[in-house]
């Protein structure tokens, strides 16, 4: 059963599939794949990229035309430019205008700035700086102005807009130029705050506990199982939330009872959570080529450019890039916002399946355009707001205890289970640190031990 929009994106027809690095320069620590003894964990092998599953890679080169160890040498190279990103972002605070990679094997970290001041400090961390006129924030801005006037106006003809970071600017797809600048003045903006991009096509979704697997609600429609989660003692998963509404029933891909949404939301955001019956396990693991699985080690944000797979219960496992955060997609049921958008192809029915970048969740799939027949263009809803919005531990390869606090009830201690945004501070042992990557802190990613994911001040 499928429910379809669509949206203009490089002449694809975009669709919301419901239910359903580094500069040129390696690191020395990426050079080193196995730390000393008592050497801390560089941030390939604290994000897993160093030791890839056969199936990941196999998918890598065949989608991004890479050969074996160019796969293996992007994944490295994503993990160790994320940490760098994040540093700078930190360093150069209201300045900062965005990261993002670029090449092959994502060998060129580019940051972005407005002041020519930065140059030495992003070259010092072997990034590829450029000198821009806009702030990530004053886009940011620009785009919040947009996204609060699609509350009251008609977006049928204007269904998509987002930052652009490498263009910075801030995009509107359109299905004409008159639309797309009815649509800025409405918004109270000026012309040459927004970019127009004139395009035929409208997202649309797909209607119809490992991620991939299909699922099935209400005995109707089918979607795909996102990533496996827990809430207390309690197992379910994660999903598109236009896959089904609160209180409504699952069956699983056998078609056995399997669990009851526990809460879903959609339009505004696509994110929903499912508790399964005892009759299942929650498994740390999404399917990939041949039945075969990738385990989920964390919840790392990627970086645009980065490389991304996907599973679904239509087309299985396919694989692209990232090419924009936070992009606003209005679908005939409604605009959702925060979404990103990826190279990927996808199919209905692989709606609310799983992205990951080598091993760290990255989201679940909401609509696109194309097919994989053919390629094409979709979504997913970010995994970290779902765990926070909904207070979920996301189910990893490596589940650990939290260690015990060590600065008692201190209101930024750091904790286990929180998702912690780029710049966030917490102490530990008297000791202050910064955040440097979006995730979900795991019970081993305590801030001493993971540079990769914080930095000392």
């Amino acid at each position: 059963m499928a429910h379809r929009h669509t949206v203009a994106r490089h002449g694809a027809a975009l669709t919301v599939l419901g239910a359903l690095v580094l500069g040129a320069i390696p690191s020395a620590e990426a050079a080193d794949p196995e730390p000393s003894a008592g050497s801390t964990a560089t941030a390939a092998q604290t994000l897993g990229a160093d030791k890839p599953s056969q199936q990941l890679l196999l998918a890598l080169e065949r989608d991004l035309k890479l050969t074996a160890a160019q796969a293996r040498e992007r994944l490295v190279n994503e993990a160790e430019a994320g940490t760098r990103a994040g540093r700078l972002r930190n360093a150069l605070g209201e300045r900062f205008a965005g990261a993002w990679l670029r090449g092959p094997v994502a060998a060129e970290l580019t940051v972005a700035t407005t002041s020519a001041d930065d140059v030495a400090a992003i070259e010092a961390e072997g990034a590829k700086p450029v000198v821009v006129k806009n702030t990530l924030a004053a886009l940011r801005a620009v785009k919040a102005r947009l996204d609060s006037t699609d509350i009251l106006y008609d977006t049928r003809n204007t269904p998509l807009w987002y930052v652009d970071v490498p263009g910075n600017r801030v995009v509107l797809e359109a299905a004409d130029k008159a639309s797309g600048d009815a649509f800025v003045l409405a918004a109270g903006l000026r012309p040459e705050q927004v970019a127009i991009r004139v395009t035929g096509n409208r997202p649309r979704l797909f209607e119809n506990i490992t991620g991939g697997d299909a699922f099935y609600i209400d005995n109707a429609a089918r979607c795909s199982i996102g990533f496996s989660v827990t809430k207390d003692q309690q197992q379910g998963f994660v999903t598109a939330g236009h896959c089904g509404k609160q209180g409504s029933k699952t069956t699983g891909f056998n078609k056995a009872d399997q669990g009851t949404f526990q809460a879903s939301v959609f339009p505004g955001k696509d994110m929903a959570w499912v508790a399964a019956n005892a009759d299942w396990t929650a498994r740390p693991e999404v399917k990939a080529e041949g039945d075969q699985k990738v385990q989920v080690a964390g919840s790392v944000e990627a970086l645009v450019g980065a490389s991304v797979c996907r599973s679904g219960s239509t087309t299985g496992w396919h694989c692209g890039t990232v090419e924009q955060h936070e992009v606003s997609v209005s679908y005939a049921e409604g605009t959702v916002d925060g979404l990103t958008q990826t190279t990927v192809c996808a199919e209905p029915g692989d709606s609310g399946g799983p992205y990951v970048a080598g091993v760290q969740a990255q989201g679940v799939t909401s609509g696109g355009s194309g097919d994989c027949t053919n390629g094409g263009t979709t979504f997913y809803q970010p995994v970290n707001p779902i765990l926070s919005d909904f207070a979920l531990i996301l189910k990893t390869a490596s589940q650990q205890a939290a260690p015990a606090p060590q600065d008692g009830t201190a209101a930024d201690a750091w904790k286990s289970g929180r998702v912690y945004e780029v710049g966030a501070t917490v102490t530990v042992a008297g000791v202050r640190y910064q955040c440097l990557q979006r995730h979900q802190a795991q019970g081993s990613w305590a801030p001493e031990a993971t540079p990769a994911l914080w930095q000392r001040l």
